[in-house]
């Protein structure tokens, strides 16, 4: 009968409870320093700064092995892009090995061709490129200084150096080095790009399928899911910024050759080049084409070549991009900007291209885990996604026949 008294005695009341539930500390939690609001709060920052201590040490640790980790993600994105054209062929009845190889030499090919006339193109002109575009910074820095509107001498010489020490700070330059080293450190991390994609084209199936080793039940239908729109999100948006850097190099070259302006090749390929950087990378290079138009031609054609680069870029992001690129870059121009400045500080201008799409994937990926994008599971859902990753786990799987239900093939005996 006494411990039935303490018992009931030590139970909260139903006011306690309430109070509970709406929030207000009780008697028992004002008692105890970390139950109570400041308790609480305390807690909830205490996991906050472990998650990104965690995320530090992470990164950190990401940056020592980057001559594995670039390759790895350079080829995952390669892959992803190519992939359908592999998947293609399979089902055209094409054996694995040889679909897989053709779509692999295909790729190299293409890469190879627009690597060695990019870099034919402005290496035979690059030093009259580089003093073309300097005299032009030199004639815009005369422009202004002289022109209607007043301007501190000092402040645009200091802005000046401020912009010239950035440029050969360590920060643009991460991770880089100079000479003999880097120039293995690309040669190693190119052979190993060449190798992880060949593999990611050839058992890509199998690969996602070990991956998935661990998750069982709802977690294996979102892990799925997180694969796979992963891939797609990867896929479109390499394939669209392709386009969308040839459209732009295209148009801009093509003025630049009409209005006469010199060096029209380079800087096509170095527009080329800058629109896989998004927000920044084109309009940085329709900056230099129109510096070189200053000098070679006067404040009249290089007033021209400004307004066609803007004009492309417009058509670009209100027409061609949302084509192209669907859904795979539905991301917040903050987002972009924020990912550009780190990936830029953390791994120069390869961490500038890759963390674009990185973002993509990682909004998407919350997406999927949360069924934002694919709604509540079923238990069929659960069913399926066990079957299919039988089915990837033998190379059966949805890259030999997408969209149907090719886990019931490994069901039957």
């Amino acid at each position: 009968m006494l411990n039935i008294f303490r018992r009931t005695k030590e139970a909260p009341r139903g006011d306690d409870r309430r109070e509970e539930a709406a929030g207000v500390d009780t008697p028992q939690q004002m008692g105890s320093p970390w139950k109570d609001s400041l308790g609480r709060s305390s807690t909830r920052a205490a996991q906050v700064l472990l998650i990104l201590v965690l995320a530090v040490v992470v990164i950190f640790g990401l940056i020592q092995v980057r001559l594995v980790v670039i390759p790895l993600l350079i080829a995952l994105i390669l892959a992803a892009a190519i992939g359908p054209l592999v998947n293609w062929l399979r089902r055209k009845g094409w054996p694995s090995s040889l679909a897989t190889a053709f779509s692999f030499l295909l790729l190299l090919g293409v890469l190879g061709g627009l690597v060695t006339g990019i870099v034919f193109a402005v290496r035979s002109q690059a030093s009259e490129l580089v003093e073309s575009a300097s005299a032009g910074f030199d004639e815009l820095y005369e422009l202004i200084r002289n022109g209607p509107i007043p301007i501190d001498e000092q402040q645009i010489t200091e802005a000046q150096t401020a912009l010239t020490e950035f440029a050969t700070s360590s920060t643009v330059g991460a991770g880089a080095v100079s000479g003999l080293t880097a120039a293995g450190e690309f040669l190693t991390g190119a052979a190993l790009m060449v190798v992880i994609l060949f593999f990611f084209l050839k058992d890509g199936d199998k690969i996602f399928a070990f991956a998935l080793r661990g998750f069982k039940g709802e977690r294996l239908v979102k892990a799925r899911r997180v694969g796979t729109h992963g891939l797609e999100v990867l896929g479109g948006y390499v394939r669209g910024t392709a386009i969308v850097a040839l459209v732009d190099s295209f148009f801009i070259g093509l003025a630049l050759f009409v209005l006469g302006v010199p060096l029209a090749l380079p800087l096509a390929a170095i527009v080329f080049i800058g629109a896989f950087i998004p927000l920044v990378g084109a309009t940085a290079a329709g900056i230099l084409a129109a510096l070189v138009a200053l000098v070679a031609n006067g404040p009249t054609t290089a007033l021209i070549v400004v307004v066609v680069v803007i004009a492309v870029n417009q058509i670009e992001g209100n027409f061609l991009q949302p084509v192209v690129m669907g859904r795979s870059l539905s991301v917040h121009a903050l987002v972009i900007l924020v990912a550009l400045t780190a990936g830029t500080i953390l791994a120069g201008i390869v961490g500038a291209i890759l963390s674009v799409p990185l973002a993509a994937v990682t909004w998407s990926a919350i997406k999927s885990w949360t069924g934002e994008e694919d709604g509540p599971i079923t238990h069929a859902d659960i069913k399926q996604a066990e079957l299919d990753t039988k089915a990837d786990a033998v190379g059966r799987g949805r890259s030999s026949r997408p969209g149907k239900r090719i886990g019931a093939s490994i069901a039957k005996p």
